[in-house]
């Protein structure tokens, strides 16, 4: 008995060491391919400007990811308005402003999905006041089901969309602050 168990065993081990061969080649496929179609992870934004100073009316979890955005572009953040003088430019977030709506209702008139909408007001000029991007406002949103049962997931659901705007948001602006080129 002993004899049949360590032939199965031999063809066991010989098939998962094929299958972890197999496995290997394939994945050392796919990212020989993808080296060479020239794919890239995208990395920090390359900015024009080497310092900056953000202006916000309040500190939002928004503004501070802004500022950590910016930081790892190699930008030094300035945040006291004294300091104006000694910065490249001046990123103003006029207004940030998070929306929620009533998109779809039952016959009963039971909420059924909401709409949220997260706004965002900004300008970049240099330190002089001259207009780099001119008032520009940012708009993202996302649809969520709403089920009066399951009220707290789908608060915690929300709070999770709103952060992965937020995300969205800030490389779409980093994305525009890279796009200026003559300070």
């Amino acid at each position: 008995m002993a004899m049949q168990t360590r032939p199965a065993l031999l063809h066991s081990l010989q098939r998962r060491t094929s299958l972890a061969l197999l496995s290997w080649a394939a994945l050392v496929g796919t990212l020989a391919t993808l080296e060479g179609c020239g794919f890239k992870l995208r990395g920090a934004q390359s900015l024009a400007f080497s310092s900056a100073l953000v202006q916000s009316p309040s500190a939002t979890s928004l503004v501070q990811e802004l500022q950590r955005g910016l930081e790892d572009s190699a930008v030094k953040v300035v945040s006291d308005a004294k300091l104006q003088a000694t910065v490249q430019v001046v990123l103003d977030v006029l207004n940030e402003q998070r929306e929620k709506s009533v998109v779809g209702v039952t016959s009963s008139g039971q909420v059924r999905e909401l709409q949220l909408r997260l706004r965002l007001k900004f300008r970049l000029r240099t330190a002089t006041g001259k207009d780099l991007i001119e008032e520009t406002e940012l708009l993202q949103q996302r649809d969520i089901s709403f089920n009066e049962t399951a009220a707290l997931s789908k608060e915690a659901e929300e709070v999770q969309l709103y952060r992965s705007m937020q995300t969205d948001m800030v490389q779409q602006l980093l994305r525009r602050l890279g796009a200026v080129r003559a300070l």
